[in-house]
């Protein structure tokens, strides 16, 4: 039996000055993992440029390979031509929910089994709201009744389609998953949400503004519900948006050192969660103008950084950057509505308590998110739990600790291959 080796620590640079830099992002991952779930599903070939290249991405490619599809990713840009969806064959999700979720129903119109496992981590993540759904629509599902990862996926080759109702309260990529495979069924799809309160709707807009990119109606006019109408769905190239949730730690970078970050290519509209950080940070005290060039953030002058009262339902992945930064901040916080992110990578809401308190912080987990009570942070080890965004968390307490060691850094090539080195720059 091979020992289990601890994860690497790595020590985060530590701001000695305000940082002061311009930089530029990779793709987004969560438009890059769309375009070529589309593109696989599309009636020619597309191209999809400036793709994210990472982890999750080359989860998404292999999936969509492993039912047919083929994807050259050999140049600059990945060219996607779609296949004869056919079985057996085997999805590894790794760690992304983007693939454990939207590729089940796509190989429901596979001819044949299609097992689906991932990460240990992964087998943790709620599932069933999709496989359910699957099942309403008369897909037979293998899971022996755990929602979760392993579960096997036995398409016949079509889906009739139809209305179903299902609880996305934990994710709304459960109803990303059933829409943007709505077109390929004989009937479309309907999707009405029943539950609590419907967690990240601008990634659901995304997948909305991606389908009707590609000529696929959809009609959203009544709330909690999506229908999809058959028909084909037309073959695009499309040059995907920096990713502006991984935007985050830099941007936290010029605020939390009173310094000044340009990232570059900044879209002046978009669907992205990250939009919100023109919003986010200016409340904090930065100083956030879009410029020709893309988003400059300089750092609060004056009063100093500011906590936060502020419900962040809509936008929870940026919860670990923003719970730093109030960890950092000079009055106290209370971020609300994000309950959800339980259930991501990791609980992030224990996570970032654990992990802030054992440097010293004062943060208490609410039935619903987090309140944050500024205290002086201490040197320390700050885990990871193999959650990108947690790393990116910790880099940022980083900048203003000194002393403080990231588990596992590596975690971040999940969505941004070569995040380290990126960051390091930052600190001359």
């Amino acid at each position: 039996m091979t020992a289990s080796v601890a994860p690497a620590l790595w020590p985060a640079p530590y701001a000695e000055t305000p940082v002061r830099a311009d930089v530029r992002l990779p793709g987004s991952k969560s438009l890059t993992n769309r375009a070529l779930l589309l593109a696989a599903l599309a009636d020619g070939p597309s191209v999809v440029r400036r793709a994210l290249r990472s982890r999750d991405s080359d989860l998404m490619a292999d999936a969509l390979r492993a039912l047919g599809c083929e994807i050259d990713a050999s140049g600059p840009d990945w060219a996607v031509t779609p296949g004869r969806r056919t079985g057996p064959a085997t999805v590894d999700c790794g760690l992304a929910g983007t693939v454990m979720r939207f590729v089940p129903p796509v190989a429901a119109l596979a001819q044949g089994p299609i097992a689906f496992d991932g990460d240990p981590h992964a087998r943790t993540r709620p599932m069933g709201a999709v496989l359910g759904a699957l099942r309403d629509l008369g897909v037979r599902v293998d899971d022996e009744g755990r929602g979760t990862l392993p579960f096997t996926v036995h398409g016949t080759g079509t889906v009739r389609g139809g209305a179903v109702t299902i609880d996305a309260s934990a994710s709304s990529q459960f109803v990303s998953a059933l829409l943007l495979a709505g077109a390929a069924y004989e009937d479309g799809i309907e999707v009405r949400h029943r539950g609590e309160g419907l967690p990240s709707l601008p990634h659901i807009a995304m997948t909305v503004a991606a389908l009707r990119e590609r000529g696929v109606a959809v009609d959203d006019d009544e709330p909690a519900r999506w229908a999809v109408a058959p028909g084909p769905v037309a073959a695009l190239d499309v040059t995907i948006e920096p990713d502006l949730s991984n935007a985050g730690p830099f941007l936290a970078a010029a605020v939390a050192t009173g310094g000044s970050v340009l990232v570059h290519d900044w879209p002046e509209a978009t669907t992205q969660a990250g939009a919100a950080w023109r919003e986010l940070l200016p409340a904090m005290g930065a100083e956030v103008v879009l410029e020709p060039e893309g988003l400059r953030v300089g750092g609060p002058p004056g009063a100093g950084l500011q906590g936060l009262d502020v419900d962040l339902h809509d936008v929870g992945e940026l919860t670990p950057v923003v719970a730093a930064l109030c960890a950092l901040a000079e009055t106290p916080s209370t971020l609300r509505g994000i309950a959800h992110i339980r259930g991501h990578e990791t609980d992030r809401l224990r996570a970032l308590a654990t992990e802030l308190n054992r440097l010293g912080g004062d943060v208490e987990e609410t039935a619903d998110g987090l309140r944050i009570t500024p205290r002086p942070l201490s040197p320390g080890v700050f885990r990871t739990y193999a959650d990108h965004r947690m790393a990116h968390a910790a880099v940022v307490v980083g900048a203003r600790v000194r002393g403080v060691e990231v588990e596992d850094v590596a975690t971040t090539a999940k969505t941004f291959p070569g995040f380290a080195d990126a960051w390091s720059a930052l600190f001359p």
